[in-house]
């Protein structure tokens, strides 16, 4: 397989795929965005892309969460958790006095923030596109100093002038593996199912979305809003639930969201791989409950007792 991921080489990303899937399973491809990634996937020229989804301390990243919520439609087959430590890394033989201007992704200088104006009182830090890219950038001498992964500052050839840099230790950035609409990952009995819903700006909406899987009996794991772009006030919902599409109870929810939304995209159904049990299906929601009150309403259709 062909992997796109978000470069360039020595990203959080690049690691978190190095975790995912061997070196001898498919060829790797850096991109210069999260959006480049995905187009990758949808024009044919990757098989699939390895992208950050949301970060413990930074929340979502929505660069990801419009681009899977936009464009032809792309399936979440696999997560990845990736346990995140920053260094604050400059060419050989710089002193941390002679720093004057630092570089990162967003989310990297957001989760160091603190530390950074402890350090370098003054210093306004700038943004880049990736954590590699703020390596590459210092080793090219365009900045003094990067917030990078240690793999990053060592491929690109700095010296670490600051570890542990994180204001908040053991930070976790979620990652998913998306490919084009097709065939899904069978059910594992511990699974996750992905959606973007848009309920329209009307009394309500809201809670109507919930009730659909509060009444089966299925949890959310995770439910925020973005702005559709259409107009001020036009939201659409981005959330992950417990089951699997394949599961009665996570089918009929996505069906009566279908009929009272003004949109549904599925996003895939994948094993859950937080290290997390999906909470025990109440009796009334299991298959079996399902399937024996459909046979009940056939019956009571054709006439029987």
């Amino acid at each position: 397989m062909r992997f796109a991921y978000l470069g360039p080489e020595g990203t959080f990303a690049e690691a978190a795929l190095s975790t995912a899937v061997a070196s001898t399973e498919g060829a790797r491809y850096p991109q210069p965005s999260v959006a480049a990634a995905l187009a990758a996937v949808r024009s044919g020229d990757a098989d699939a892309a390895l992208v950050p989804m949301e970060n413990s301390v930074e929340g979502s990243v929505p660069a990801t969460m419009d681009g899977l919520a936009d464009g032809p439609p792309l399936v979440i087959t696999r997560e990845v958790f990736l346990e995140v430590a920053f260094v604050l890394a400059a060419r050989p033989g710089t002193q941390l006095a002679a720093v004057r201007s630092v570089v990162s992704h967003p989310h990297a200088l957001a989760q160091t923030a603190g530390r950074l104006a402890e350090l370098l009182p003054g210093v306004v830090p700038l943004p880049l596109s990736s954590t590699a890219a703020a390596a590459a950038a210092v080793a090219a001498g365009e900045h003094d100093a990067a917030v990078c992964a240690p793999i990053a500052a060592e491929r690109y050839g700095l010296a670490p002038l600051v570890t542990d840099l994180a204001d908040h230790p053991g930070a976790v950035t979620r990652f998913v593996v998306v490919e084009p609409a097709g065939a899904l990952p069978a059910p594992t009995g511990n699974d996750k199912t992905s959606l973007v819903v848009v309920v329209g700006d009307r009394t309500g909406a809201l809670l109507d979305l919930l009730s659909e899987f509060a009444v089966r009996g299925i949890s959310l794991t995770r439910i925020e809003s973005r702005p559709t772009r259409e107009r001020l006030g036009v939201y659409s919902f981005s959330l992950d639930c417990e089951g699997h599409i394949a599961d009665s109870r996570v089918g009929e929810a996505l069906a009566a969201l279908h009929r009272l939304a003004d949109d549904v995209r599925f996003l895939g159904s994948y094993a859950r791989a937080d290290g997390r049990q999906n909470k025990p299906v109440p009796e009334r929601a299991t298959d079996d409950a399902f399937a024996e009150a459909g046979d009940w309403l056939s019956r009571l259709r054709s006439g029987g007792a």
